[in-house]
């Protein structure tokens, strides 16, 4: 059984390729890919060559850890049935290829204890679910909610909607105008009209190791920040500021089972919005031309592929 994948033979040197995929087993399921997302943290990492050493890392590779799909084949122990509509938050089925994280194809091998089942009204918002699980791991572990965050990118969006949806009123900095609109019950502002300095949970996803000290300062004491995004960079900050507040500095890495079912229940009742996140969409066909502008394009929020020609 073939697949046709998204690879990575190095840097910048992206191609869709027919690979060999793994046998599936009894507790395996098989799924016809629909769509599939682009990351713009760790996968443009991956893309550029700048991923610091990571478990699993090296080329060739398959990327992708937002995919939706149907299932085609289910195994006997899987639970799960054909026709089944289920996201998978990446796979390793493709032998000798690298699936880091291995959800950009057109056909997967996954156990079916890694899938979270979809109504089918999720369609190809369903991909924002490994972003949505990401912000609720971000905010579930502390103790407040973020009253500012970092970035109005996808990420920060999401970690705003989901504030809100947790009672929390949060301030969100953007320095890019063209970026600053799209809120939901909170407000957008550039940084440099923002005084106050008594913010208790600062939630960063700019991926800017730099503002640090700056965050810092904006805190009360025992204030807390939190890292959502993935840095590529050594962080550093001057301590005597972190001192004097006895600030808290927190990481979030990444979701589990429980975050995704999370916010797939949030989604599916209502109480968080997945609209306005996919701003960009292109045929699997098209990929290198995709992970071009994703990684590129300041108005790209969130690029899909579509696979269903190609399952």
């Amino acid at each position: 059984m073939n697949s046709i994948a998204v690879v990575l033979k190095q840097p910048e040197q992206l191609e869709l390729s027919q690979l060999e995929l793994t046998p599936a087993g009894d507790a395996d399921v098989v799924v016809d890919v629909e769509w599939s997302g682009i990351s713009t943290g760790t996968e443009r990492l991956l893309w550029s060559g700048r991923m610091p050493p990571f478990p699993g890392m090296g080329y060739p590779l398959v990327p992708g850890y937002e995919s939706v799909g149907r299932v085609s084949a289910a195994g006997a122990a899987s639970g799960l049935n054909v026709g089944d509509h289920v996201f998978v938050p990446g796979a390793r089925c493709f032998g000798e290829v690298r699936g880091l994280f291995g959800g950009a194809a057109s056909r997967l091998v996954v156990p079916a204890a890694r899938t979270v089942t979809l109504d089918d009204s999720f369609g190809e918002r369903g991909i924002l679910l490994a972003l949505a699980a990401t912000g609720q791991h971000a905010i579930a572990d502390g103790d407040h909610l973020p009253d500012l965050i970092i970035g109005h990118g996808v990420l920060g969006r999401m970690i705003a909607r989901l504030t809100v949806a947790a009672g929390g009123d949060p301030i969100v900095w953007e320095r890019n105008p063209a970026r600053a609109d799209g809120a939901q019950g909170y407000r957008v502002i550039d940084p440099a009209t923002d005084e106050r300095r008594n913010y208790r949970c600062i939630c960063d996803v700019s991926g800017d190791g730099s503002l640090l000290d700056a965050l810092i300062a904006r805190l009360v004491p025992h204030g807390e920040i939190v890292l959502a995004g993935f840095y590529e960079d050594a962080l550093s900050f001057n301590f005597p500021p972190a001192f004097m507040r006895e600030a808290r500095l927190r990481i979030a890495a990444q979701w589990q089972e429980s975050d995704l079912v999370t916010v797939r229940d949030m989604a599916a009742a209502g109480r968080l919005s997945l609209e306005g996140l996919i701003t960009h969409r292109q045929s699997a066909t098209d990929a290198d031309a995709a992970y071009r502008t994703a990684f590129s394009d300041p108005a790209c929020l969130k690029m899909i592929l579509d696979w269903r020609s190609l399952s």
